[in-house]
């Protein structure tokens, strides 16, 4: 039987420990993508939102979740930010002070595009129908 057993957390986004090593890798990954340090012809173009950065629970890979303003050549950023991979990984060693450089990936954020959908779905004539029907109405025919 083993000694240590590892805890689930039941916080959705990990240990407290976790969100704030990713929150600070968050902050040193947003200032080197708006200082312009990696030097990529298609970084130079845009504009890179950093919205979540998720740490594993040893704190030994980084997924950073980005988003090019307006949403426009996100493969070509991410493709541009795996090439830079390990140009950023030191940046982000040097800037946040962990025992071990954590190895970094890089994701789309979808979350605008999720949002922007359940948006429009809520906008269609059948939503606002079923929004519109008094729920005191429904009660009287019941009875």
């Amino acid at each position: 039987m083993p000694r240590h057993h590892q805890k689930k957390s039941s916080a959705p986004g990990g240990s407290q420990r976790q969100l704030r090593v990713g929150e600070a890798v968050r902050h040193a990954m947003a200032d080197i993508l708006a200082q312009g340090s990696a030097h990529d012809a298609d970084l130079e173009g845009h504009i890179i939102t950093v919205p979540e950065v998720r740490m594993s629970p040893d704190l030994k890979l980084a997924t950073i979740y980005v988003m090019s303003l307006g949403g426009r050549d996100t493969e070509r950023v991410i493709a541009a930010l795996d090439r830079n991979k390990k140009f950023l990984r030191g940046e982000v060693a040097r800037r946040v002070n962990l025992k071990f450089a954590p190895d970094i990936r890089f994701r789309v954020d979808e979350r605008f595009d999720e949002a922007e959908r359940i948006e429009k779905l809520l906008r269609t004539p059948a939503v606002q129908k079923d929004l519109e029907q008094d729920p005191d109405s429904d009660r009287e025919e019941d009875q």
